[in-house]
């Protein structure tokens, strides 16, 4: 237990009903987890007002209720505080009651649109490899040193990030990488965090469905840098214009890295195929499984942050050597048959130009180059023709399909890609709903030497439809499939 008045530290109050001076079990936002003795603090969520279920969260045991607005009707007993924004104080709360786990750690944050989920488990999967006790936050799992738990989102909630960071702080954890996502930012999930450093990969099209203009969501990003501490470092992008615009008001060291400009990391292509990339980093060379231009910016992301926490530059190098591909992030197999079949999580316009121009980079041209290629539901819808757009444009065959259709209807969303679909391109594109009948489509199309993509999913092994989840792995499928065509 802890007292209230400890959790409220560094909580912004505006009034304060009854005593601080009572001891919480637990913190809760949800109040269906309360119990005897909680805190509930009533956030307002874009679907949810967690302000409707005080009363229910005083019924199930919450002898303290944080709110922005206090309700009309005060219980007696019960100790009501009005806060600025809830969500703010829910992070600051989580962080006292976990006795402030991220100071006890370096914790780096990952934001941008693309390559998060690569650079931050790669960046684990490097420490790991020095021989130190990592921690990982990501949208594939959570890492505690060497226990692995499911992710359920890309940034979780405030109370699962502490829980998860005391966790490794008492497992001994000297770092953790953290995918921060903008939803995350926005919604103060990350406020109260101790970062001793930040990485910027990139800013594309995505995620204008919550942040409704490019310039907001830029915004968000940006806001990641300007809370850094002094303390910490900031390594960007400078190749994406917007790299420059993350360090404006930063209080944080500053550093930069490029493939194409001036920078305090470069890198230069030396090799691109199907088997690895050869990079001359800072003039000296490494070579790594990874695949692709969008890679040796990830890769140089990991050697400037394995650089700045303190691991020596040839040493780094090796490392580098031995790390191993991402789940859903360029994971490729070849079949018996010769067919190269690749699975990658491009889920946005930019990603999905990014492998297309990769794959096209190394192959001969005398293969085909088939994409099966969906977009989620309820989502940004303005780039779906964008997608099929680059898709039509850059491939040879073109199956458009369902991805997580989630509420909406899978034609629709489909009609909104092939809308994109130049006329010039038409003749490429077919569509089918059922996306496992998309990727069999793409099996039997494809010829010896000849490449599949399946975009949009990646690591995910599910399909959300009208609320439900079924179970759906790309990898597998087309593993599946490519074999039972060879028998």
């Amino acid at each position: 237990m802890r007292a209230l008045k400890d959790i409220l530290y560094k909580v912004t109050i505006n009034a304060v009903v009854g005593s601080t001076v009572v001891d919480i079990n637990a913190i809760h936002f949800d109040s269906r987890n309360v119990s005897k003795n909680d805190a509930f603090v009533a956030i307002k969520g874009n679907l949810v007002d967690g302000h409707q279920f005080i009363d229910k969260a005083i019924e199930k045991g919450a002898i303290a209720i944080v709110c922005e607005l206090l309700p009309d009707n005060l219980e007696n007993g019960i100790t009501y505080i009005e806060v600025e924004n809830a969500a703010r104080a829910l992070a600051y709360m989580a962080s006292n009651y976990y006795e402030s786990p991220s100071e006890n750690l370096k914790l780096i944050g990952v934001t941008g649109t693309n390559g998060k989920t690569t650079v931050a488990t790669l960046l684990y999967q490097l420490f790991k490899k020095a021989g130190f006790k990592v921690g990982l936050l990501s949208t594939v799992k959570i890492m505690v040193d060497d226990t692995e738990h499911k992710a359920t989102h890309t940034t979780p909630d405030s109370l699962t990030i502490n829980k998860y960071l005391r966790e490794m702080s008492n497992e001994g954890v000297e770092f953790c990488f953290m995918e921060v996502s903008s939803h995350g930012i926005h919604q103060f999930r990350t406020a109260g965090l101790h970062f001793e450093g930040g990485i910027f990969t990139n800013l594309t099209h995505d995620h204008l469905d919550y942040h409704n203009t490019f310039a907001e969501y830029r915004d968000v990003k940006k806001s990641f840098f300007d809370n850094l501490p002094e303390s910490a470092f900031a390594l960007v992008n400078v190749d994406d214009k917007n790299g420059l615009v993350m360090l404006q008001n930063t209080k944080a060291s500053k550093y930069t890295y490029a493939l194409k400009t001036y920078a305090d990391y470069k890198v230069q292509i030396l090799e691109n195929e199907f088997s690895g990339l050869l990079l001359k980093i800072n003039e000296q060379e490494v070579w790594t499984r990874l695949i692709g231009n969008f890679n040796a910016y990830n890769i140089l992301a990991i050697y400037g942050t394995a650089d700045l926490l303190g691991l020596e530059k040839h040493e780094i190098l090796k490392l580098i050597s031995s790390l191993e591909s991402v789940s859903g992030r360029f994971q490729y197999l070849i079949s018996d048959e010769k067919i190269t079949a690749i699975v990658d999580y491009a889920h946005t316009p930019d990603a999905l130009k990014n492998v297309l121009e990769t794959i096209n980079s190394i192959r001969t041209k005398n293969e085909e180059l088939i994409t099966v290629v969906g977009c989620g539901g309820d989502r940004d819808k303005t780039k779906r023709p964008t997608m099929g757009n680059i898709a039509s444009a850059l491939s040879t065959k073109v199956i458009i399909t369902s991805d997580n259709p989630r509420s909406e209807v899978a034609e629709t969303i489909i009609s909104d890609i092939e809308k994109g679909v130049e006329p010039q391109n038409a003749k490429k594109v077919v569509s089918i709903v059922d996306r496992k009948q998309a990727i069999k489509t793409a099996c039997q199309l494809a010829r010896p030497n000849d490449i599949i993509l399946i975009a949009g999913k990646g690591h995910e092994t599910y399909q959300e439809i009208k609320g439900e989840r079924f179970d759906f792995d790309d990898y597998k499928i087309v593993k599946e499939l490519l074999k039972q065509l060879q028998k």
